[in-house]
Parts: structure tokens; sequence; C-alpha cells
């Protein structure tokens, strides 16, 4: 059975144009495939605390260096459970907007579980080698402004390079992105992005 990951971030819940995105991506790899096992994380809902060492994964070196303390147990299970998740996905569907140039603090503590050494990278005499290499992965990225190649902003923009770099990291160079920026320029530019990124939704590899 082909498990997909959704993890939602953005904070405006039924107004959130990455939702909806998220959400049209979701429909159409279900309708190529209607056994596909959807686990889904609303992390505006119920967000990761901030890594601390004592909620660390329990692979990280982080978390060997401060002990097994038993107050460590339940936040390490917690970093365990969606590290575990991350790895078991055939398929990561990520709602990413942009908040203030970069994504949104829960989905950075939901990243912070993700990237362990020896599980999902290493370092070795050749460098680094990502270890989830195979999965794909879809992000739906949001912004209230232009921020593409040429315009003014562009160097402002830290939410699809950021991410593009953490998968690529873990051994996945090429991620698909779906962009609908210039959201909060009004209505109709809004409309006009959410439409633009629709159409790319509905011309994803469905397989």
């Amino acid at each position: 059975m082909t498990t997909l990951l959704q993890i939602d971030s953005s904070i405006t819940g039924p107004n959130s144009v990455s939702r909806t995105l998220t959400t049209a991506i979701v429909e159409k790899l279900r309708e190529a495939n209607p056994g596909l096992r959807v686990i889904h994380h609303d992390l505006a809902a119920a967000a990761p605390a901030h890594v601390t060492p004592a909620n660390f994964p329990s692979a990280h070196p982080i978390s060997a260096a401060a002990g097994d303390a038993p107050e460590f147990a339940a936040g390490r299970a917690a970093s365990d459970a969606i590290l575990d998740e991350f790895l078991g996905a055939d398929i990561v569907v990520i709602g990413a907007p942009m908040y203030n140039f970069s994504i949104p603090s829960q989905l950075k503590a939901w990243i912070d579980r993700i990237l362990v050494p020896g599980k999902t990278f290493s370092y070795g005499a050749e460098g680094l080698k990502g270890l989830a290499a195979g999965k794909r992965v879809i992000i739906a990225v949001t912004r209230g402004n232009f921020y593409g190649p040429g315009q003014p902003t562009a160097s402002f923009e830290h939410v699809e390079t950021y991410l593009r770099s953490v998968f690529a990291f873990v051994g996945i160079p090429n991620p698909e992105v779906i962009i609908a920026e210039g959201v909060q320029l009004g209505p109709d530019a809004r409309q006009t992005a959410l439409d633009k990124a629709l159409q790319q939704t509905a011309g994803l590899n469905a397989a």
C-alpha cells in the first residue's frame, strides 16, 4: 500500500491558499490510487514543540549527549514518531506558506525531527549521502508578493530555496514545487495565483 504523508502548516485555516493546494494535490493522487493511505498532520493545530536536547529524536547525537533521563521519554517518542512517519511515507505533500520571508516555525520544528544523522543523511569518506532517496515530495508554496527570479525581492525568498535544500540534503534533489504568489495583492491577484497553481496541480503526474 502506498502511503502519503500530508503536512499543512498554514495558520489561516479555511482561508489558506496552501491548504487549498495540498487538498487538491492529495485528491489528484487519490483519484489515480483509490487505495492510497493518507496520514495528515495539521501543524497549526498540533505543532511539534521547538527542539531541545530533551526532545530530539532518540537517534540524534544531541540526544545521546544529553542522556536518557526519564522525563525525556515522552518528547523523544513524539519526535521518533515524526521521523518514522517520514521514513515510512512513499509520498510527502507539504503546504508551505511564506511568513516573513521564510517557512512557518511549526514547519521548521517538524523539519528538525527529520534531519537526523544515520537516518536521513550520513557523512562518510565520499562526503554527504542522503538516505531518504526514492520518495516523491510535492510542495505547495504560497507567497503574498512576487519573489521569483528577476523580481526586486527575489533575494528575500527563503521558502522554496530552503525546502529544496532540505530535501536535496536527505537525497531528494528534485521535489515538485507548485507556487501561488501575489496572493496578498488583492482578491483578483489572489484568485489568479490560485487558478494558475491549481492548473499546475491538475497537470501533476498521478503515478
